[in-house]
């Protein structure tokens, strides 16, 4: 069992948690060029990522994540600000402190944690050493700046989600995680939304949560949840779904999803046992209000079936099942936000 730290007790307080809702699209919609690191913005903008911050909190979040995503010297190095990891994490998560800090209530700060963008040995050229190390560095930086919680997130190998469990070890922070299933419903790497939980349960105290983020849609998701929730009904599950579908409309992705259909995505959410809910690509303030209304008015139902998500949902992207021949399948991968 984890030791207790903020994320475990506002979810004792709580009993279940929102979470915050996209961060490459608003941003975007803010002004961030396709191609620019959202992380530079954290020096060169910071007065755009408090307000997204504010924003989701005023929407009713319980936890805000940092605008860290592609923080490791890997993916700054893209964009020749590989010498500026711990600067740039460690000013993401100040800035959502300060944010909490003035909430009122009780705000966790989840420094995000992405995929290096590498391939470890032997499919890649980076080692399991070196993935841990460049995590940990990432990680300094986010704990220094105040975040409660180290966030690991739209993860596809298990050995990068065990590298980066043993960084937020060596750091010292509580650790979550989830997976993005996205191929016939396991990630790209043949993670299975079953077998998640027990992916690092062996390091440090084990995961304060596990789950999944991104993929294609609100019903794949789910469908995930359902999956996960099956293997480990007592463990505290996150899903963090993308706003309905993702379409593109010339050269830009919009999202299907409504606010009355991401209320309906959390009713389900809550309904198949998850017990931190939030939006990835496409959940607007808007969206996530409308996610808080439906946390604040729920009334239990029985967990859903795959025909109940599709028929209230719409229907599921990826194969399933019947299809692949393996079990329910969901998702598909793509950035955070």
């Amino acid at each position: 069992m984890t030791k207790a730290n903020a994320l475990t007790e506002l979810l004792a307080e709580k009993g279940v948690l929102l979470a915050d809702g996209a961060t490459g699209t608003n941003l975007f919609a803010m002004g961030l060029e396709a191609g620019e690191a959202p992380e530079l913005w954290n020096e060169d903008a910071p007065e755009k990522i408090e307000k997204l911050h504010q924003d989701f909190v005023d929407a009713g979040a319980d936890i805000i994540l940092t605008n860290s995503f592609g923080g490791t010297r890997q993916r700054l190095k893209l964009h020749k600000a590989e010498g500026r990891v711990h600067e740039l994490n460690k000013r993401a998560a100040e800035i959502a402190r300060k944010v909490a800090n003035s909430a009122g209530r009780k705000v966790i700060v989840a420094g995000s944690v992405g995929p290096t963008g590498e391939l470890l040995i032997p499919l890649g050229a980076m080692s399991y050493e070196d993935a841990v190390a460049a995590f940990a560095e990432q990680m300094e930086g986010l704990k220094a700046g105040g975040a409660d919680v180290a966030w690991i997130e739209t993860m596809s190998s298990a050995d990068e989600i065990r590298a980066a469990a043993e960084a937020a070890v060596k750091v010292g922070m509580a650790y979550t995680y989830t997976g993005s299933f996205d191929t016939a419903g396991k990630t790209m790497m043949g993670l299975d939304p079953k077998d998640i939980h027990g992916v690092a349960r062996d390091i440090g105290t084990g995961p304060v949560a596990v789950g999944a983020n991104c993929g294609v849609g609100a019903s794949d998701i789910l469908s995930s949840l359902l999956d996960m929730t099956s293997a480990a009904p007592d463990a505290i599950t996150i899903v963090k779904g993308n706003c309905g579908i993702p379409e593109f409309r010339g050269s830009e992705i919009f999202y299907s999803g409504t606010p009355p259909l991401m209320a309906e995505y959390t009713r389900l959410a809550r309904d198949a046992g998850a017990k931190i809910i939030g939006g990835c690509c496409g959940t607007s303030c808007e969206h996530l209000a409308a996610m808080r209304q439906a946390l604040d008015s729920y009334t239990p139902r029985p967990r859903p079936t795959i025909e109940e998500i599709v028929d209230k949902i719409g229907p599921l992207r990826n194969k399933t099942a019947s299809e692949s021949g393996g079990e329910p399948g969901r998702e598909r991968r793509r950035r955070r936000g």
